[in-house]
């Protein structure tokens, strides 16, 4: 069980982060996650994360990261520097960002070539932490002889996909180690983990049936009309109620109807930062905890 650290952002103090990580090592959450949203006022996640390694020693540390527009070869470093230094505690889930106009502005990739930019670097990374020497020559990125060192101390570094379009259910199955969508209900995750892995079998692959998880929001009481407003408009025709629960009950709730569809890996995180967040992180333990023992 991990813990979503979106609700920490560029007023936030560094003692009171370093704390956050340390509250969730000591009670017992697997890892804390970061996202990366470029157009918002959140923390960059792998600079986030490095603190975070810094202040802990076992809690594992997640991102959901924007892959188009980065440099293969320099996030590939990036990443396996994070992954040695941390002794092996990276967990890295790639997606294709949010599709509205600021943040395909600040990407500075189109909505179109999204999709394929994610597909031709995910077998580039791996290439790039496993061989010598990389001879590459694609659509967005060619290299003659490249290399990178340090490599990652996990082997491989597994990378998960996010996303719940056709195109991300087809890019986990070929190209993935895990899916880790979000907003969706367990009944349309059950049918594309179905999905997923008819993509895997057509390509010659299988994911691990433990590989299957879900980021999931909640909130505290009500969602406010504004909260279902923007939820209606991301995913129209769904009722925003069944996306993310209200309150500890409906949240145990959820993650029990996703565990009984056979996800057993979870992301949960206030949509809104609480007043304490110690409080709240012993409400999630009481509440989370016991049922992934």
């Amino acid at each position: 069980m991990g813990a979503g650290a979106g609700g920490f952002n560029r007023a936030s103090d560094p003692e009171e982060f370093a704390r956050f990580c340390g509250d969730l090592e000591e009670r017992g959450f697997d890892s804390v996650w970061l996202p990366e949203i470029l157009s918002r006022p959140v923390l960059d996640p792998l600079v986030g994360l490095a603190v975070a390694a810094g202040v802990t020693t076992t809690l594992k540390l997640g991102t959901t990261m924007v892959l188009p527009g980065r440099n293969p070869v320099r996030l590939a470093k990036e990443l396996a520097t994070l992954d040695r230094l941390s002794q092996g505690r990276l967990l890295v889930t790639f997606v294709p960002g949010i599709n509205q106009p600021e943040e395909l502005a600040a990407l500075g990739v189109s909505a179109s070539d999204r999709g394929p930019m994610m597909d031709e670097t995910m077998p580039l990374l791996r290439r790039l932490w496993s061989e010598s020497s990389v001879e590459h020559l694609g659509r967005y990125h060619s290299y003659a002889s490249v290399s990178v060192d340090p490599r990652p101390l996990q082997d491989p570094l597994e990378m998960w996909v996010g996303g719940i379009a056709p195109s991300a259910l087809r890019r986990t199955g070929e190209l993935s180690d895990g899916w880790l969508p979000a907003f969706c209900t367990p009944d349309e995750a059950a049918t594309g983990r179905a999905v997923v892995e008819d993509h895997a079998a057509a390509a010659g692959r299988q994911i691990s049936a433990e590989h299957f998880g879900v980021s999931l929001g909640y909130s505290g009481g009500d969602l406010s009309p504004e909260l279902q407003k923007l939820v209606a408009a991301r995913r129209p025709g769904v009722d925003p109620r069944s996306l993310i629960p209200s309150g500890m009950d409906g949240l145990r709730a959820t993650v029990e109807a996703f565990l009984a569809v056979g996800f057993s890996k979870f992301v949960v995180r206030p949509n809104e930062p609480p007043e304490s967040w110690p409080a709240e992180l012993d409400r999630l333990a009481t509440a989370l905890l016991p049922l992934q023992t």
